[in-house]
């Protein structure tokens, strides 16, 4: 149910995802709660799984056909559909850090419905237009903010509603099977928006994500568990709000690096996946089709990654187990632009599986983590936070990986991003994660379903 970014297939299948949790003061940290294995996830998990994999499933397609739109229908050029991308993220900059101390304020199962029902209309508009004869550029850029936006506010609605649905003890398979879903959809996704030009035309696809949204809002309804009202504080202050969650961040020894790794990682990420495409059409050769299977393939490493997360992190502990991923995927980044023609193909294939495998399972890890971490009074605030940051460096990544794919070449600036890359483990290991064989963990209330 979480609405996807509405941009370009060069995002990332496999980015860091910027949500963090609340600092345990003072005290030891104890092991993080084992996910309950051999047991059902409750029945309203399953409704928010069904959603959200229909909702991730559509967004997968509508990265592929807004920009099909973009270019086919309306003949828009590079910078036109790379500002689709903007649109997109620039909401987690301009309104991420206030969505923050709005969301803490509200249940969070009315701002999630809220969002899907502002996504679709979004979206639904796209098409609507279209056939009419009215679409503008204009047009798609509003489309994309307002579904940026509406990202923003269910994003952190979602992570906060997420533990209460299954508690603790099951926040590591939940995860886990959302994370999964989210895989499969990047696989499926920009094959089904193909298929789906071919035969209706390419705003078939972003209605197809308006319909997913729809989708979402119906078994969100259908959803029993229900949180308490947050109390509300004796005097509300906006900006007071918003700096109780930048410090909890700051000063955790936990949350500052971690945020500070995302948002550096997400560079790499976002530098080395804005350019891939231009890198197998002309340095390898690859044509259309095999671009495609290439970049299915490569994606399905995240599918091993979640299948892996939870037996990594009961051999190793979940703080160990994150970094042996992370600092498996780091170099697996330069095996990407080694070789040409088909050995070429062949090594970015296993860089591409073997980096989304390790970036995935880290992230599993690492959302149990934090929402085991954090108290659902301030989470919302905490997640804006980093988000502002970490969500904010995508777009840099991508302007930066363009910019220097012009200046220095294509395979020389994937090389470049898989160094970052490789350099942010330092931010890891000069933490105190280095040392921990389990992150620190505060145990989530259990669900409590309507009479």
């Amino acid at each position: 149910m979480t609405p996807a970014p509405p941009v370009i297939r060069t995002v990332p299948a496999t980015r860091h995802d910027g949500t963090i949790g609340h600092p345990h003061r003072p005290g030891p940290a104890v092991s993080a709660a084992p996910a309950v294995r051999g047991s059902r996830l409750p029945r309203d998990f399953r409704l928010l799984w069904a959603g959200e994999t229909a909702s991730m499933l559509g967004g997968s397609v509508a990265a592929v056909a807004l920009p099909l739109v973009a270019v086919v229908t309306l003949q828009a050029g590079t910078l036109a559909v790379g500002l689709l991308t903007a649109a997109a993220w620039l909401p987690w900059l301009v309104i991420g850090l206030p969505a923050g101390a709005w969301v803490d304020r509200l249940r969070k199962r009315p701002v999630m419905l809220a969002c899907d029902v502002v996504s679709m209309a979004a979206f639904a508009s796209v098409p609507v237009a279209a056939w009419l004869g009215g679409l503008t550029m204009a047009h798609l850029l509003v489309a994309a903010t307002a579904g940026g936006a509406a990202k923003v506010f269910f994003t952190l609605a979602y992570r906060a509603y997420l533990p209460v649905l299954v508690g603790g003890e099951r926040l590591l398979d939940a995860n886990t099977k959302l994370q999964g879903s989210e895989s499969a959809a990047q696989i499926a996704g920009p094959g089904l928006a193909g298929l789906l030009a071919q035969a209706f035309g390419a705003v078939s696809g972003v209605l197809a994500d308006a319909v997913s949204f729809g989708v979402s809002a119906l078994c969100l309804r259908s959803v029993r568990t229900r949180e308490p009202r947050p109390p509300a504080p004796a005097e509300r202050r906006l900006l007071k709000e918003i700096l109780d969650g930048v410090r909890f961040v700051v000063p955790d020894p936990y949350l500052r690096p971690l945020t500070l790794f995302s948002a550096l990682s997400n560079i790499a990420l976002m530098g080395y996946h804005s350019i891939q495409v231009v890198f197998l059409a002309r340095e390898l050769g690859a044509g259309a089709g095999q671009v495609g299977v290439v970049l299915a393939l490569a994606g399905a490493g995240g599918l091993l990654g979640a299948a892996l997360a939870g037996r990594v992190a009961a051999r190793f502990g979940t703080a160990r187990g994150f970094l042996l991923c992370e600092a498996f995927a780091a170099p697996m980044m330069l095996l990407g632009p080694v070789g040409d023609g088909g050995a070429g193909l062949a090594f970015f294939t296993a860089s591409g599986f073997c980096t989304g495998a390790g970036v995935v399972a880290s992230n599993i890890l690492t959302s149990t983590f934090r929402q085991s971490y954090c108290p659902p009074e301030l989470f919302a605030r905490i997640t804006a936070s980093t988000s502002a940051l970490n969500y904010g460096a995508i777009p840099l990544g991508a302007l930066l990986g363009g910019t220097l794919g012009e200046a220095l070449g294509v395979r020389e600036t994937m090389w470049l991003m898989a160094c970052v890359q490789l350099g942010a483990l330092a931010v890891l290991l000069l933490s105190p994660i280095r040392r921990a064989r389990d992150f620190p963990f505060i145990r989530s209330p259990r669900p409590t379903p309507d009479k």
